[in-house]
């Protein structure tokens, strides 16, 4: 039987630490740029502005419709209103890389 393979989670301080060792900057310093770059992600994203990393990927805001759900406990009908999501399109670097 095969065994599952096991997924590694890759976080923010393992990133940072790559870059400090790749770059010879300080992780304190890389910290910061990593930061400062999602949050200009972020802040685009809330004005609705779509972000676009050539080689990389696209994010955008999309308006997702209100429906009609199910509460799974007592199988009533309810109401989910429409909601704004943000989705990820990869680019084809991307693409080609993770096949």
């Amino acid at each position: 039987m095969n065994m599952p393979e096991e997924v590694k989670t890759v976080t923010k301080k393992d990133i940072v630490m790559k870059v400090s060792n790749e770059t010879n900057l300080t992780q304190i310093d890389v910290k910061k740029i990593v930061q400062r770059t999602l949050d200009v992600i972020v802040e685009s994203l809330e004005r609705g502005e779509t972000v676009e990393l050539r080689n990389f990927g696209v994010f955008k805001v999309k308006n997702r419709r209100g429906r009609l759900g199910r509460n799974p406990r007592t199988g009533e009908e309810v109401s989910v209103p429409e909601k704004k999501v943000v989705v990820f399109k990869p680019g084809l670097i991307l693409k080609q890389k993770v096949k």
